[in-house]
């Protein structure tokens, strides 16, 4: 038989050990529900696509002072960018969904932040996800001045860490993030507030040589240069080994074409462009393309294209006329002055070139 003592002492291990199993019954089962809240929180989150699949809101953000890998991505507009060309600018990298209502809601104060008449630093870059038609609607009523970026799913996201949405990087000339990431509208409008133009422009009024990159940036809204505009002037490398510039045009009408040899609808107008070469008289067909020259002349050949090339570094010459987009073009007259506004698409390049060679039918009459 057990003594009293070994009772007593039986009894107390039997309530310790209840009392543990029930605490620890307890705590799992509030574990559990916290848990589920959180799995219903991050389910709404995606729903919302401020949230992106898969990801862990504890993990989002790169640390102060990461190098950001290099991406190429194609443009909405069409053509392609990198991060690398922006080498040299501070940079606003913006990640942002069509399906996120906080994004939407974002972008009627970004496109004012970035149109109020300040010089627009850091440069601002979006890049969104999803379908070209469901960027085309969720930024066609917004008239964004920076360039927007395509990618395929999340694959620069997931490589920035970028899984929350909308959310910004401040990067810096070399490439490196300056501070956190930027979560949510107001501290993405933030970076412009902060960064703003007031501090380089001097107490008398006047910009200083080195804010030119920022007054062409803001030129780029959209709408490109106007009517009546003096066509900036360039000098490019030729593919043949040559120079190019479009003052040597100076005399004849110009039709200055922006293109990429990785643009579909650069390609599909082309060959359109050369019959208008060969066949007018009273025209000079002139194009920019960029990127990599070999690729440039590959499209020349197979295209049998015989008007002049010039070729961009990167996006030099499309920043100086107000647009990061190809297939664009503008009609340049004999003075040198932009006839029209930019003329986007294969469509409206085409009118814009009959609508010169029936000009000149009518003056020949």
């Amino acid at each position: 038989m057990l003594s009293p003592s070994e009772i007593i002492l039986a009894i107390l291990v039997a309530v310790t050990l209840f009392g543990g199993a029930w605490f620890g019954f307890h705590l799992l089962a509030q574990n559990g529900r916290l848990m589920l809240r959180l799995e219903s929180l991050e389910h709404r989150l995606v729903e919302q696509g401020i949230l992106s699949e898969g990801a862990n809101p504890a993990n989002l953000g790169m640390p102060p002072g990461s190098v950001l890998n290099d991406f190429a991505l194609p443009l909405l507009g069409g053509g392609t960018m990198t991060l690398s060309q922006w080498r040299g600018r501070k940079v606003a990298l913006i990640f942002v969904n069509p399906r996120c209502k906080h994004c939407a809601k974002l972008l009627p104060d970004l496109a004012a932040a970035l149109s109020e008449g300040a010089e627009v630093e850091p440069a601002p870059v979006i890049i969104s996800t999803g379908s070209v038609e469901e960027n085309q609607r969720f930024f066609g009523e917004q008239r964004i001045a920076c360039p927007v970026l395509l990618q395929e799913d999340s694959e620069v996201t997931a490589l920035f860490r970028a899984m929350a949405t909308p959310m910004a990087y401040l990067v810096d000339e070399q490439g490196v993030t300056l501070g956190k990431a930027s979560v949510g509208a107001a501290a993405i409008l933030s970076l412009f507030r902060d960064q703003g133009g007031a501090a380089d422009t001097p107490s008398n009024g006047h910009s200083r040589a080195g804010s030119h990159a920022s007054m062409a940036f803001r030129q780029i809204n959209g709408d490109g240069l106007k009517a009546g505009t003096p066509a900036p002037e360039f000098t490019l490398p030729a593919l043949d080994g040559s120079e190019i510039s479009l003052s040597s045009f100076r005399g004849r009408p110009v039709l200055l074409l922006f293109s990429d040899p990785h643009c579909k609808p650069c390609n599909e107008l082309l060959p359109k462009l050369e019959e208008i070469h060969r066949k007018s008289k009273d025209l000079q067909v002139l194009m920019i393309g960029r990127g990599d020259p070999e690729a440039n002349r590959n499209q020349v050949k197979k295209l049998a294209l015989t008007f002049p090339v010039g070729l961009q570094r990167s996006w030099e010459i499309s920043r100086a006329y107000g647009m990061f987009a190809t297939p664009i073009g503008y009609l340049v007259d004999e003075d040198g002055v932009l006839v029209e506004g930019v003329a986007v698409g294969g469509n409206r390049i085409l009118a814009l070139a009959a609508q010169r060679r029936n000009a000149s039918v009518r003056v020949g009459q």
